[in-house]
């Protein structure tokens, strides 16, 4: 009987080999905070002396630095301290939403660098004009970065929408669609800065860049499994099961922000009507409290401050916002089963009004019975998350998971 196999590909070569081990080494150091290459070897499962090959290698490409003693207490000559440089390859991430645009370049220890926030309202610019100021105020964080000796190898777009291949396909708050993002922020980073060295530019959903930082960056212990939403303008949304995101089969899932709460209710920039962030977005939360729904930052600001003095209004509309928001991720919850639900945005300052009504939706609709009424698994996000922090560790990771081929990059 003939039997047919399934080819697996090449068999790795010593030189594949020996790059999957520098990325091995490099990452074990990161996650360390700082080691030994006896440490190293530990970890990895190398011989020391493969990990001190591997370790020259990293230190002469200047991924590593090498500094000082340790003493572990056992017989043997005192090892060297370990870390990943403070300079060198970096990621830079550019998010670009509704009514700011946030930039920021991440080290390769995932620490942020560099921060240009400008709070300003995209809606009805032209896509190339967005992506231009974008650009500009990123060509500004290179020259701060090359200040501290730090050369961002690549930048990711952070983006309120539907992306895919490098295009916003749609946008509803911004009126984008079928926008091609990566080559006209490319095209406008060279103007804004000729004199670098042209970078390669990816782009992803806002939200799940959000997620991927409060994976990493957050304080969510040893939760690998969460729902996290977005509120700003519109309701972003992503699912990270197991510490990997969800992507969907077109890469576009999330988009809680439109599940239907009522099919008669307003009607939404999607087409559709009554979308959840017609009920929990920032326009509706500021209208609710009587503000002005379009004044942006300042008007979150205005209904925090509301809030604290006690304002019915403002805590009526932050509550309806919180009952609407618990009702949607209730499903979201009986169809995923995360071990919780973060909220990020404009939401991480409004929990202590929004929280309470949402958790009471979520412990009456979850099915399993096991969403307790103030169990925690409702949380905020932290604040060593956001988008475009994501967005740059995004790019950080790409080096680490290949070290060298940016060596061969930043060398050329």
């Amino acid at each position: 009987m003939k039997t047919n196999h399934t080819s697996l590909g090449p068999k790795a070569d010593k030189e594949t080999v020996r790059r999957h081990n520098l990325s091995l080494v490099l990452r074990a150091v990161r996650d360390e905070g700082e080691a030994t290459r006896a440490g190293v070897a530990a970890r990895v499962g190398l011989t020391r002396a493969a990990v001190s090959s591997l370790v020259e290698q990293l230190l002469d490409s200047g991924f590593l630095s090498e500094s000082g003693k340790t003493f572990s207490g056992q017989a043997g000559r005192p090892g060297t301290v370990l870390k990943v440089t403070r300079s060198g390859p970096a990621g830079i991430g550019v998010e670009i939403n509704i009514d700011y645009v946030s930039v920021c370049v991440v080290d390769l220890s995932g620490t942020d660098r560099v921060r240009l926030t400008e709070h300003l309202d995209n809606r009805g610019a032209a896509p190339a004009e967005v992506l231009a100021r974008g650009a500009r105020i990123a060509a500004r964080t290179l020259d701060s970065a090359a200040e501290q000796d730090l050369s961002p190898v690549g930048v990711q777009l952070a983006l309120p929408g539907l992306v895919a291949g490098g295009t916003v396909r749609q946008a509803p708050n911004l009126g984008w669609n079928q926008v091609p993002a990566e080559e006209l922020f490319a095209a406008a980073l060279a103007e804004a800065g000729p004199a670098a060295p042209a970078l390669p530019v990816r782009s992803e959903n806002e939200a799940n860049l959000a997620a991927l930082a409060e994976l990493w960056f957050g304080g969510l212990g040893g939760i690998r499994s969460f729902l996290y939403l977005s509120g700003e303008i519109g309701v972003g949304g992503a699912l990270v099961l197991d510490g990997e995101l969800l992507r969907g089969a077109n890469g576009f899932a999330g988009e809680i922000g439109h599940v239907v709460v009522d099919a008669d209710g307003p009607l939404c920039r999607c087409g559709a009507r009554g979308c959840l962030e017609q009920y929990a977005g920032q326009s509706a939360l500021l209208r609710g409290a009587g503000l002005d729904e379009n004044a942006g930052v300042p008007g979150v600001a205005e209904l925090e401050a509301l809030a604290r003095d006690g304002d019915e209004r403002a805590v009526a509309a932050i509550g309806e916002a919180g009952r609407m928001l618990g009702r949607v991720l209730s499903g979201a919850v009986n169809l995923f089963d995360p071990d919780a639900v973060v909220l990020g945005g404009i939401y991480r300052g409004l929990m202590p009004w929004l929280s309470p009504p949402a958790d009471g939706e979520l412990t009456d609709r979850v099915v399993s019975g096991l969403w307790p009424y103030d169990s925690g698994r409702l949380r905020a996000s932290s604040s060593a998350g956001d988008a475009a922090r994501g967005a740059a560790a995004l790019v950080v990771r790409a080096v680490l998971a290949d070290p060298v081929a940016y060596a061969e990059r930043t060398s050329a």
